[in-house]
């Protein structure tokens, strides 16, 4: 998936070349090879693995390489932890386990945490945001397998699995309601892995990174007065951005009809409206930036179910929390709270 370009340096464009050169400089030597030194002295550290199906990667500056390598490789410990306990696509991971048994008996406190947030967004949303949408995409992903589109039985038939307030969640236990539920957290999990990432780099005193773990987390500046700077994707045009935007501390994500799509037109895609069992006609991309990186991720969800308005009401209900938009037209609008630079 493209969803965006980095303008700063490429940065993180490059770490996935540098994250494989680098461990194996940490193997032979116990230093960082994926490494730099900027202008003002610091050194820029550079690493990356593989985590949700794609290359998660991350830039880290500081005085000490040693300890800004070390910082690093928990981050990208941390994001690959959170892949291996909420993927749909290993039957040993806690969600492959709930959606093939129907219940899961001492979730790990993550999983718990990410699931009452969910509901949260859903409630918030009216049921714009969903976890129980994977009945839909695996009867979207079976007929485009056979080159087909789903017929409306179809649609109704997975549709009528797609219920939040059948999930129950607790400390305890977690519980799919009905017969044939199944949960995706893959509009949400990769911005919890971020805010994990970025955790654990502040723990080990590392001030200023971006770190791209499927969504973005900043932190700092990339050098003094130069912030990090990345460019949102534009949904029709290779290597062409709709905005630029200094990441300002917050988390940005993005969703768009272009990432996972079901048909030439573009018209069947990965996000749902679950109430249709649909994908939204109206939207090409929506980005989002919030004070987390599990709160960017979900919010670009509704953002691009729901119409302007309404979307609008829901990102006041988060603090800092903004977006911008581009239609089929190709027509963007962006809200007041998108960081400097944005449009």
């Amino acid at each position: 998936m493209r969803r965006r370009i980095f303008v700063t340096g490429s940065l993180l464009a490059l770490a996935a070349a540098w994250g494989a050169r680098a461990r194996a400089g940490r193997r032979a030597t116990g230093a960082p090879s994926g490494a730099d030194r900027l202008p003002d002295g610091r050194i820029l550290v550079r690493d990356a693995a593989v985590a949700f199906g794609t290359t998660v990667s991350i830039a880290a500056v500081g005085d000490d390489p040693g300890a800004a390598a070390e910082a690093t490789a928990e981050a990208l410990d941390r994001i690959r932890g959170v892949d291996s306990l909420m993927t749909v696509y290993r039957r040993d991971s806690q969600v492959g386990r709930l959606n093939a048994e129907g219940v899961l008996s001492r979730p790990d406190r993550h999983l718990v945490r990410v699931l009452e947030f969910s509901k949260r967004l859903s409630a918030l949303s009216d049921g714009a945001f969903d976890v129980t949408v994977q009945p839909l995409w695996r009867l979207f992903v079976a007929c485009r397998a056979a080159g087909r589109r789903p017929s409306p039985d179809e649609v109704a038939a997975a549709r009528s699995l797609v219920d939040w307030t059948a999930l129950e969640v607790t400390p305890r236990r977690v519980a799919l309601g009905r017969r044939g539920m199944q949960i995706t957290l893959n509009g949400v999990a990769q911005g919890y892995a971020a805010d994990l990432a970025m955790d654990a780099l502040r723990q080990r005193g590392i001030r200023d990174a971006l770190l791209d773990a499927g969504e973005l987390g900043a932190e700092g500046e990339r050098q003094p007065h130069r912030p990090w700077t990345v460019g949102i994707q534009h949904p029709r045009v290779h290597d062409a951005v709709i905005a630029t935007v200094a990441m300002d501390g917050r988390f940005l994500a993005t969703s768009g009809d272009y990432a996972t799509a079901f048909s030439e037109d573009l018209a069947d895609h990965h996000i749902f409206d679950p109430r249709t069992g649909r994908s939204p006609p109206g939207l090409s991309s929506a980005a989002v930036a919030a004070a987390s990186g599990m709160e960017a991720d979900g919010l670009t969800k509704p953002m691009m179910v729901l119409e302007l308005a309404r979307a609008r009401a829901l990102l006041a209900r988060f603090d800092g929390a903004g977006a911008i938009w581009m239609d089929k037209r190709g027509r963007v609008v962006a809200s007041e709270r998108m960081p400097p630079g944005a449009g």
